[in-house]
């Protein structure tokens, strides 16, 4: 392994537990439930750009530790991250080529996915169905999605990551 390969991995790792540890960062009780799902737009973000080395594996992975550090019913993130990221493998190269708004739209698709995949885990295991706010982070996450495209291509092309 080379230098700058070994540099792109721990740039990848970094910010994945970036992404992770945003996941569980306090906030304030009015904005808990409007957390956007940064694990998911970072991986979002490398399955488009690095869709040969950040795939479904990666996502279930990812989906794992989110369960684990949110206390959530183990395997509930880690099936929306994968039926996510399969759609994202799938049209990732015609995502690439649309201007920024149609990306965050398409963005906002797959993040529907997740919720879809939260509120059914919700109904069949506490029997509850989710309020308004349940489908706020989606949203944010949309309007997140610019900077975090920047801000990681930005990395990925400083450090030169292939």
């Amino acid at each position: 392994m080379d230098k700058s390969s070994s540099r792109g991995a721990i740039a990848l790792y970094l910010t994945f537990m970036t992404a992770l540890v945003l996941e569980v960062f306090p906030l304030p009780v009015w904005a808990h439930q409007a957390r956007p799902d940064i694990p998911l737009l970072v991986l979002i973000y490398w399955s488009m750009a690095l869709p040969e080395r950040i795939g479904i594996i990666a996502a279930v992975i990812m989906g794992v530790l989110t369960d684990v550090l949110t206390s959530s019913l183990l395997g509930q993130h880690a099936l929306a991250y994968a039926l996510s990221i399969y759609v994202v493998l799938i049209i990732h190269k015609r995502v690439r080529l649309l201007p920024m708004w149609q990306q965050a739209l398409t963005v906002l698709v797959i993040l529907y996915i997740e919720r879809i995949v939260a509120a059914l885990t919700l109904g069949i295991t506490d029997g509850l169905f989710p309020n308004l706010l349940f489908w706020l982070p989606p949203v944010i996450g949309m309007f997140l999605w610019p900077w975090i495209f920047i801000t990681l291509n930005e990395i990925r092309q400083n450090l030169h990551i292939q």
